[in-house]
């Protein structure tokens, strides 16, 4: 069997020098496509990995017959009979294709495959390691589902092995616009001398699909850092998904995660909008608790926080039986902040000056933590406060500047001015009408 195919294959050999030493694209693509089935055929998988690297060595090989090759050639590696010829055969594709530019989507296709074996034997820094060495986005002929697709694949098992820094600057290679582009509309046909960009596998998810994917896996980045601003944006965003929107059962985990990060993320002005935008879906009337908690937030009013606790204890910790998990080893401390902040802010907006001892009581805190939070809110630039702890009085007017102060008093005086002018004038107009009345 082993001396008809290797006389099979010389002769085969000697067809393919005769045709690539013409010329003959056609020709040398079919003898290397034939020598490739015939060792397949014979399930001689060491003879298919010679025969590879030595008709990719032959001098004045043709582009097109290597690329032939390394195409027929990936199509076996699924029906290879164990996982160590299969890891042989993808090797001797990869490093074939290494380097040549006209087989560079088969190679990330290679990588792909290869990376996905080391990760299923828990060999996660390997497949990483594996799949940092190609840089996609400069491919032009790969779909760019297909591009998203081995980016998201990268920044994951960056992930699983905690490398967040860089999960962060492969994340950076997908702008979140992409995932808005309308599908519906038809491609551009490509002008002479584009590149023809390649139809996606059947594998590859739908570009829908994928912005779920890449927000789920910027919630476990932010998560890392506890930056439920961001966190909220990300559920924000997989709310919008139409298949998410259109399912009860999808979008109500999702609406929770947003409310409750909404009411941990600190106060500034994106937060505030999101709040604001939040309690405009109609959506929300479906969970009235989460709607009062929302409201309470944008109410100008003191939040006691005991009774709040009391109310959302249950829900806060029913969000680890739902969809993306519990809120964070940190997320009560952070509610608890986060409604003091709120308490201080509403204090600020009706008090010009307070006595530390009543904020501590309206905050419900002793005067250290009372003292302690206001000051950290002033630090952040949160809010403008001044604490006279000799007297223990804060004070939370701004300090006007001199240009402002002058500006004031000159509107002041001309306010003052012009009463004076038009009193001037009630008085000789009644004088003038006193003496006609007189003379009359």
């Amino acid at each position: 069997m082993e001396e008809n195919l290797d006389g099979a294959v010389d002769s085969l050999l000697n067809v393919e020098k005769q045709m690539r030493l013409a010329g003959d694209v056609a020709g040398t693509k079919k003898a290397v496509i034939d020598i490739v089935e015939l060792c397949y055929k014979a399930c001689a998988w060491k003879t298919l990995n010679d025969q590879i690297v030595l008709l990719s060595k032959r001098r004045g090989q043709l582009k097109q017959a290597v690329t032939a090759m390394v195409q027929k050639a990936m199509q076996y590696i699924d029906d290879t009979p164990d996982i160590e010829t299969r890891i042989e055969l993808i090797k001797t594709l990869n490093n074939v294709s290494a380097g040549k530019i006209y087989v560079e989507i088969e190679r990330a296709r290679l990588v792909n495959k290869l990376a996905k074996i080391k990760e299923e034997q828990g060999l996660i820094s390997e497949a990483a390691d594996l799949m940092q060495e190609i840089a996609v986005e400069t491919f032009g002929a790969m779909a760019k589902t297909e591009k998203i697709a081995f980016i998201l694949d990268q920044v994951r098992l960056c992930l699983d092995r905690q490398d967040y820094v860089r999960a962060q600057i492969l994340s950076r290679k997908i702008s979140p616009r992409v995932f808005d582009a309308d599908a519906s509309k038809g491609k551009k046909k490509p002008k002479e001398g584009d590149n023809v960009v390649e139809e996606a596998p059947a594998d590859i998810p739908s570009l829908l699909e994928l912005k779920r994917i890449y927000y789920e896996l910027m919630i476990r980045y932010h998560s890392h850092n506890n930056d439920y601003l961001e966190i909220c944006r990300s559920y924000k965003a997989i709310y919008g998904i139409p298949s998410v929107k259109e399912d009860p059962a999808r979008w109500i985990p999702v609406l929770r995660k947003i409310c409750w990060y909404l009411v941990l993320s600190p106060h500034d002005p994106m937060q505030s909008t999101l709040l604001n935008s939040t309690l405009e879906d109609k959506n929300l009337s479906e969970l009235p608790n989460f709607h009062l908690l929302l409201k309470q937030l944008v109410t100008m009013e003191v939040i006691h926080w005991a009774s709040l606790w009391e109310m959302y204890k249950i829900e806060f910790e029913n969000e680890k039986n739902l969809l993306g998990g519990s809120l964070g080893t940190e997320a009560e401390e952070d509610l608890k902040l986060r409604i003091i902040e709120h308490n201080i802010l509403v204090v600020s907006k009706y008090y010009s000056r307070i006595t530390l001892k009543r904020l501590a009581d309206l905050l419900c805190l002793s005067l250290q933590e009372a003292e302690k939070h206001l000051s950290d809110m002033v630090v952040s630039k949160a809010l403008v406060a001044k604490i006279d702890r000799p007297i223990g009085i804060v004070s939370f007017q701004t300090a006007k500047d001199s240009n402002d102060i002058l500006n004031s008093w000159a509107v002041n005086l001309e306010k003052l001015l012009d009463l004076v002018e038009k009193s001037c004038h009630q008085i000789h107009k009644e004088t003038m009408v006193h003496k006609a009345v007189l003379r009359a």
